[in-house]
């Protein structure tokens, strides 16, 4: 054992899930506490629900590009796809739970079912050629929803769209995809598409099915995707084509680059970050977007490996640190390496 981890003491795995669970539940009560007594407002509101909607498209987003490592330009066409799905069947059902639960489901397996479709050619390509066919297959979506009126609404939109989405219902669907994801990426399936993403010969080498794995990655990420499309559909009562365009593709990328490509608490703090910034500057509004554009360019200057960069925040790691008394404590240098 090294000498550095003698009398370290570890919280039980059980204990850490509880915390955690407690945490969660804790965050959800005072969240809706806040929402439901007044204390914030309207916009506030709206800035809270977008926050938690982007948050979900982001990390579904670093699946594929963060831990599989593709670059798939196409992210909205897949939310679009959960999204109009979940409308259409919100609309034909009257409004209570288990249609909620059903149209975000439903919202998941469309996308999923058009995430494995593309996948399957598609992740045969790389780097610009696959976000080429991607970019091209979002803008095939919008094409549809505009010429299918009877279906979609085409142009004008899809009006009267029943809003489930509610504080408890965005975050606690958020909460949930961020557990199922973390889960998958500490099983052996994500190891494998970990491996990809660090040598994608060598996984081939070592017996890793990369075909599967790639396409596993894909569906997974267009599944939440859909699911975070579902959410907008139940959050703005309304969809029309142009919430589905390349540039919110881009803004999503956007925020996982900036979170750190892998990082799963980097993408919600970025998509945090970026979706409160032009509420904040809204006093500034004829230099908003200028400073918007700065602060990224900023930002990828002096930390172009994103805010946590690969890093995952963990309140037990941080936990045991604190009870070991060594959270502030550096880490002793190794014999040659550069002290200045």
């Amino acid at each position: 054992m090294d000498k550095t981890m003698r009398g370290y003491r570890q919280i039980p795995v059980y204990l850490k899930y509880l915390i955690n669970t407690l945490l969660l539940v804790a965050l959800l009560v005072v969240g809706n506490h806040l929402i439901s007594s007044g204390a914030v407002n309207r916009a506030q509101k709206a800035v809270i629900l977008q926050i938690g909607i982007y948050a979900l498209l982001a990390v579904s987003l670093n699946v594929a590009t963060g831990y599989l490592g593709q670059l798939p330009l196409g992210h909205a066409g897949f939310m679009a796809v959960g999204g109009y799905a979940a409308a259409i069947l919100w609309k034909a059902m009257p409004k209570n739970t288990g249609a909620m639960l059903l149209g975000l489901l439903l919202g998941g397996l469309a996308a999923a079912v058009f995430g494995i479709a593309i996948g399957i050619p598609a992740l045969r390509l790389r780097g610009d050629y696959l976000a080429i066919i991607t970019l091209g297959f979002g803008e095939i979506i919008r094409v549809l929803i505009i010429n299918l009126p009877s279906i979609t609404g085409g142009t004008p939109g899809l009006m009267s769209i029943p809003k489930h989405s509610t504080f408890l219902v965005v975050y606690a669907t958020v909460i949930v995809s961020c557990v199922l994801i973390h889960t998958l990426m500490k099983s052996r399936h994500g190891r494998a598409i970990l491996a990809i993403r660090e040598n994608e010969i060598a996984a081939e080498a070592s017996g890793v099915n990369t075909t599967f794995y790639k396409v596993l990655a894909f569906t997974v990420s267009a599944f939440f995707a859909g699911v975070a499309g579902a959410l907008y559909a139940g959050y703005t009562g309304i969809l029309t084509p142009g919430n589905f365009t390349f540039m919110t593709s881009v803004n999503i990328l956007v925020m996982v680059v900036l979170g750190g490509l892998g990082s799963m608490a980097g993408s919600i703090i970025a998509a945090a970050i970026l979706t409160a910034l032009p509420l904040a500057l809204q006093s500034f509004s004829k230099y908003r977007m200028v400073i918007y554009a700065l602060l990224l360019i900023v930002v990828m200057i002096f930390k172009p490996s994103g805010l946590l960069g690969r890093y995952d925040f963990s309140l037990s790691r941080i936990l045991e640190k604190l009870i070991n008394g060594r959270l502030f404590v550096k880490k002793p240098q190794k014999a040659g390496e550069d002290r200045g």
